[in-house]
C-alpha cells in the first residue's frame, strides 16, 4: 500500500512538473505574438522565424550541454560546473521523474533567450542572432543556472530567486542589453539633436493576445517552480502562487495604465502590455511569501517602474523595440531586491550580491560573444537593407505580402 502511494504521489508529481513546463512553452507562442505585433509589418517573417528557431536550439543546445553543465555531477557551492553525462541519472528519492524535470527547465532556457530577440529586432542579422542562441542557451545560461539553481555558490550563500526574476529574466535582459549597445539604435529612431521619434507596432491587437499567453504561461513557470503538488502543504503552496503571480500582473496593467494618463493624458497601451508583465516579472523573484495584498503591491510598482524605465532608456538612446530590457531586466532587479520584505529567509546583501553576479557575468559573456559575431561575421544588416525590411532581406517572404505595393517606409 505505502509503495503504492508513493508511486501514486510520483505520478502526480511527474504530470504537474509536465503541465507547468507545456504552458511555459506556450509562452513561446506568447513572445512571437507580442514582438509580431509590435514591429513594423516588414519585419514580422524575420521576427517570428527567430522566435521558432530559438526555442528549437535552445531545445537541442539545453539536451545535449546546457542541462549537464547546470545540473550534472557538479559540487555543491561550487563556482565551475563540470559535465556529467547526458542528462544524468535517475535519484533513488526523486518525487518526479528526470525527463520531466529536463522538459521544464529546457523552456525557462527558451524563454530567457526570447528576451533578447526583441530587444534587437529589426536591425540584426538573423544568423549572427541565431550563432549567439547556441552559445547563450548551451553555455552562458547553464553556468548561472548552476550558480543558483544548480546548487553552486549563490544558492549555498542564500540567494533566492524562486522561479527567475534575475536567473532567467535579468539573464535574458542583460544579454540583450549587450547586444543593442554593440547594434546601434534603428535608423529614424532618433534625431541628432536628441529627438525621440516612435516606431509603432503593426499590430496591436496581436500584441496584446501575446500577453495574454504570457500571462497563461507565467501560472506554469512560477506555479510549476514549487516542483511539487501531491501533499496538502504544496497544493496549498501552488494555490498561493498563482493567486500572487496573477494579483500582480493586474495591478501592474493598473498602474501603467494610470502612470501613463498621468504624464501624458492618454492610455498608451503598449505601456499597459509592459504593465502587466513587469508585474509577471516582478513576482517571479518569490510569488509564494507575499500576501495576495503584498502582491498587488509588488505588482504596482513594477507596472509604474516599466514605463518610466523605458522613457529613460530611450532618452540614453538604447533602442529597444519591444521594451525587453526595462520589462525583464530592470523589473527582474526589482523583483529580487523586494524578496526580503515579505521573505525571512532572504536578505538584501545576498540578494544584491547574487543579482550583481547573475546581471554581470550575462553582460560580460554576452558583450565578448557578441564582439566576436560582429568581427566575424557582421551582426547589422546594411542601411538599404533595414529600408526594405528584415522579411526580405532574411526570409524571402512578406508576411503581409498585400501591403508590400503601399508602404510607404
Amino acid at each position: 500500500m505505502e509503495n503504492t502511494i508513493i508511486e501514486l504521489k510520483f505520478s502526480l508529481d511527474t504530470f504537474y512538473f509536465l503541465i507547468s513546463g507545456i504552458l511555459v512553452m506556450w509562452m513561446a507562442a506568447g513572445f512571437a505574438m507580442l514582438e509580431a505585433g509590435l514591429v513594423r509589418s516588414k519585419n514580422t517573417a524575420e521576427i517570428l522565424t527567430k522566435n521558432v528557431a530559438l526555442y528549437s536550439i535552445a531545445c537541442t543546445m539545453f539536451l545535449l550541454v546546457g542541462y549537464n553543465i547546470m545540473y550534472v555531477d557538479n559540487i555543491e557551492g561550487g563556482l565551475i560546473p563540470s559535465i556529467g553525462a547526458l542528462i544524468g541519472t535517475q535519484a533513488a528519492d526523486a518525487n518526479h521523474s528526470l525527463e520531466s524535470d529536463f522538459f521544464f527547465q529546457v523552456v525557462f532556457v527558451a524563454t530567457a533567450m526570447s528576451i533578447v530577440s526583441g530587444a534587437v529586432a529589426e536591425r540584426m542579422k538573423l544568423w549572427a542572432f541565431l550563432a549567439f542562441a547556441v552559445v547563450l542557451t548551451g553555455f552562458i545560461y547553464p553556468v548561472e543556472g548552476y550558480w543558483t539553481w544548480g546548487g553552486g555558490f549563490l544558492s549555498k550563500m542564500g540567494f533566492v530567486d524562486f522561479a527567475g526574476s534575475a536567473i532567467v529574466h535579468g539573464a535574458g535582459a542583460a544579454a540583450a542589453l549587450a547586444g543593442v549597445l554593440i547594434l546601434g539604435a534603428r535608423k529614424g529612431k532618433y534625431g541628432k539633436n536628441g529627438e525621440i521619434y516612435p516606431i509603432p507596432g503593426s499590430n496591436l491587437p496581436l500584441a496584446t493576445l501575446g500577453t495574454f499567453i504570457l500571462w497563461m504561461g507565467w501560472f506554469g513557470f512560477n506555479g510549476g517552480s514549487q516542483l511539487l503538488l501531491s501533499d496538502k502543504e504544496n497544493a496549498t503552496a501552488v494555490g498561493q502562487i498563482l493567486l500572487n503571480t496573477n494579483a500582480a500582473a493586474a495591478m501592474g496593467a493598473i498602474a501603467a495604465l494610470f502612470v501613463c494618463k498621468v504624464l501624458w493624458g492618454k492610455s498608451d497601451l503598449t505601456m499597459v502590455l509592459n504593465g502587466a508583465l513587469a508585474g509577471l516579472v516582478v513576482i517571479t523573484a518569490d510569488p509564494l511569501s507575499p500576501s495576495p495584498v503584498m502582491a498587488c503591491l509588488l505588482g504596482l510598482l513594477g507596472g509604474a517602474l516599466v514605463v518610466f524605465s523605458i522613457v529613460a532608456l530611450d532618452k540614453v538612446k538604447i533602442d529597444d523595440p519591444v521594451g525587453a530590457i526595462s520589462v525583464h531586466g530592470v523589473c527582474g532587479a526589482l523583483g529580487i531586491m523586494l524578496v526580503p520584505l515579505t521573505n525571512a529567509d532572504a536578505s538584501y546583501v545576498n540578494q544584491l550580491i547574487g543579482l550583481v553576479c547573475i546581471l554581470a557575468f550575462v553582460f560580460v559573456a554576452s558583450f565578448i560573444v557578441w564582439t566576436v559575431l560582429n568581427k566575424a561575421m557582421g551582426i547589422r544588416v546594411t542601411e538599404e537593407e533595414e529600408l526594405n525590411g528584415m522579411d526580405q532581406h532574411d526570409c524571402g517572404i512578406e508576411a503581409y505580402p498585400e501591403f508590400v505595393s503601399v508602404r510607404s517606409n
